[in-house]
């Protein structure tokens, strides 16, 4: 490995970092990882209400001995619980495109207005979610997130069952979906407390790709359930009451069997600090190109195969729109554990400007096959989008933790191994939380493209722009010296 500490390595220039795929994602040669210990170890100490005290996951005695069954229990949990969290954030971009049928009359812009509300709310929740489960305890805070997903739920299952309920009224109730979103900040951040740093990339890695896929499940089962309950039509109402069970399972499961950590402190000072970071903001830009275009393409995909092949009326169960558009979230929920896996072999920032390069050959090539108005040639360009996406996705949230590791302010000063930490893990939450305002921009870019020119086509060209310009900025700050001077990569 090789790291360039040089006085120029910041963020105007390009910054060389390898990776250790055991050692949390950068090299132990570079003195980042704690101590692992394995004598002296306080013995576990269980308190009342499920609290652990003297937790020390890098302690592998401790660790051995049943901390790892402890923490894939709440990994679990916190899996299911995330996944119900994307199924009720992404609902309403399915309901949407029924709601003609069921009798209600909003205009194109309000729909676009119900799908994106969801991704607006949801990401601004990831920020003070972030620090709930330092104050109330992972496991207590579990039961109550996932709780909290009934309200949207049953307020969609009321508002949709009857087509004079207003719009505003509507728009509220699709702004309540966003407690789902918010979920993903303080499951990631319950997880990162658990496990030892050689294995916090992969559980945090299946916790994300866990929750990802509930928008894939949402938009395969939602279509199938309100279609068999129907009675001549489609029965909306079900799309909400069908989760109700789930979730009381799943803030069950977590009062039974997940726990609270004494050790997991907040952390505010370090998300002020990292707010301070160029690095952030440079890594925030890049975010919401994969993770953004993900969850923004997840919740207008089902729309926009409606809008561009209207003729697909009927296909298996229900329409096209709501019996295929699974399959997007779905590939690009698969391929992120894989472009975490490969950018620990090729680099982050080379496979996250190959992912880019991607998406823009891949949304020019849809463009211009559009004329010839096939659907399932559509579809696989599409796949192939949220493949990319996906991958990227996974890179992207890969370099963060490195480059606050090795090329930061606070890591150029000189600070502690432990500083550099706090600041990788608040920089990744506030990362996470700004990337998934995608969900809100790529909509209201389609929105505002429709309505100005009466077509998607000037908004997919201005998101193949937005690529170049983030392939460009990846390459410039993360490449360009790495390549000249052939000193590895971030």
């Amino acid at each position: 490995m090789t790291v360039d500490r040089s006085a120029n390595a910041g963020p105007g220039n390009s910054v060389d970092i390898d990776t250790d795929p055991l050692h949390g994602g950068v090299s132990s040669s570079a003195g980042t990882q704690p101590s692992t210990g394995t004598t002296d170890a306080p013995a576990l100490d269980f308190r009342p209400g499920r609290w652990i005290a003297n937790w020390n996951a890098e302690n592998k005695e401790q660790w051995e001995s049943g901390g790892r069954a402890i923490a894939r229990r709440n990994l679990n949990w916190s899996i299911f619980a995330e996944f119900l969290g994307f199924v009720v954030w992404q609902l309403w971009s399915i309901v949407v495109v029924q709601l003609p049928a069921a009798g209600f009359t909003f205009t194109t812009s309000e729909i676009f207005w119900l799908i994106s509300m969801p991704s607006l709310v949801g990401a601004t929740l990831r920020i003070p979610y972030t620090f709930m489960v330092p104050r109330f305890g992972g496991r207590n805070w579990t039961i109550v997130s996932a709780l909290l997903l009934l309200i949207p739920s049953i307020g969609l299952g009321l508002c949709v069952s009857n087509p004079e309920t207003p719009f505003g009224v509507m728009l509220f109730v699709a702004a309540l979906a966003g407690f789902g979103g918010g979920n993903f900040a303080s499951s990631m951040a319950n997880i990162t407390f658990f496990y030892p740093a050689r294995e916090k990339g992969w559980a945090l890695g299946l916790n994300a790709a866990g929750g990802n896929m509930g928008a894939a499940v949402a938009q395969l089962a939602v279509p199938i359930v309100i279609t068999l309950v129907a009675v001549g039509s489609v029965n909306l109402p079900m799309a909400g009451w069908m989760w109700i069970p789930f979730i009381l399972i799943a803030a069950f499961g977590a009062w039974k069997y997940m726990d609270n950590l004494t050790s997991a402190k907040g952390d505010v000072a370090g998300s002020v600090a990292a707010l301070k970071e160029p690095h952030l903001w440079i890594m925030a830009l890049l975010y919401i190109g994969t993770f953004g275009s993900f969850i923004g393409f997840a919740g207008v995909f089902p729309k926009l195969i409606k809008d561009y092949f209207p003729a697909f009326s009927s296909i298996g169960v229900g329409t096209v729109a709501l019996s295929l558009a699974f399959l997007g979230p779905l590939v690009g929920s698969l391929a992120r554990p894989y472009g975490g896996r490969m950018a620990d072999r090729m680099g982050g920032a080379r496979m996250t400007v190959a992912a880019f390069a991607s998406m823009a050959v891949i949304t020019l090539a849809m463009i211009w096959t559009l004329p010839l108005k096939n659907f399932w040639l559509f579809l696989v360009l599409f796949l192939m989008l949220f493949t990319a996406s996906g991958f990227g996705n996974g890179a992207t949230y890969r370099m963060i933790p490195i480059i606050f590791a090795t090329s930061s302010r606070a890591a150029k000063s000189g600070a502690s191994t432990v500083q550099t930490q706090r600041l990788a893990s608040s920089a990744l939450g506030l990362i996470s939380a700004i990337g998934a305002y995608g969900g809100f921009v790529i909509p209201q870019v389609l929105n505002a493209s429709n309505t100005a020119s009466g077509s998607y086509t000037p908004a997919f060209y201005g998101f193949v722009g937005a690529y170049v310009v983030m392939l460009a900025v990846c390459w410039f700050f993360y490449i360009r010296n790495a390549n000249r001077n052939a000193m590895g990569h971030v």
